[in-house]
């Protein structure tokens, strides 16, 4: 099947870690942005409490309305490969696959070990029968964080100040501690630009065991798939 869309994001998991990676895109080209249906904004992943889950999530459509729909035309793709080390070069690969059909009926396999259909669009999810996949799909608010505005104006102040600033032999910059906290300042006012955002959100929590067939070590990016 063509790909449709761009690798979005690439984050390595160590599933020892509570913690996950994510990736962003929010700006798009003409071409993905005329396709909100296609368009991946976030992918984020992390370990439940126990580290016996991973839990994925793709973030579709950039600022959506309450009406959206998941394509029945498009794959919905998390790719993940394990490895039993950052450097090892013996790896697996295992792809989260969900689709829709036009009624919003999602169908979604983790590898070849599991498989759920029907309505996820409920606030608790559905579950496959062996309880080792659950999955939700529907729209929420974007929790992706960016201070647009704060950014805007601290790159203004450093384009400003660039020609009075003095660098070192690896090119960073010299900041005194004024211009250090002015900027700081900068960045942290002005609030989520996001805050009243909606995206399409398919949300994926697997039994670990699925994913890591070559060690503890994971890799997650997500793709969308003409169908």
């Amino acid at each position: 099947m063509p790909n449709k869309s761009w690798l979005i994001g690439l984050s390595a998991l160590a599933l020892t870690f509570i913690g996950g990676p994510r990736a962003a895109d929010h700006i798009d080209s003409p071409q993905a942005a005329a396709d909100p249906a296609a368009d991946i904004t976030d992918v984020f992943a992390w370990m439940s409490n126990d580290a016996s889950r991973v839990n994925l999530v793709m973030g579709i459509g950039r600022n959506v309305a309450s009406t959206f729909k998941f394509s029945d035309q498009v794959h919905y793709v998390f790719h993940t490969s394990s490895k039993i080390g950052f450097l090892a070069t013996a790896k697996t690969d295992v792809d989260v696959i969900c689709q829709f059909d036009a009624a919003q009926t999602i169908q979604c396999w983790a590898g070849n070990e599991d498989y759920v259909s029907g309505n996820a669009a409920g606030t608790a999810g559905l579950s496959s029968g062996s309880g080792r996949m659950r999955v939700y799909a529907g729209v929420r608010n974007d929790p992706f964080f960016f201070n647009l505005n704060g950014f805007k104006a601290a790159a203004v102040a450093v384009e400003n100040a660039a020609g009075g600033l003095s660098f070192d032999a690896a090119g960073c910059p010299a900041l005194d501690q004024p211009t250090a906290d002015a900027l700081g300042s900068l960045l942290t006012t002005g609030g989520d630009h996001f805050a009243n955002f909606n995206i399409g959100a398919i949300v994926v929590s697997v039994d670990k065991s699925i994913l890591t067939k070559s060690g503890p070590i994971l890799s997650v990016w997500g793709a969308t798939h003409r169908r």
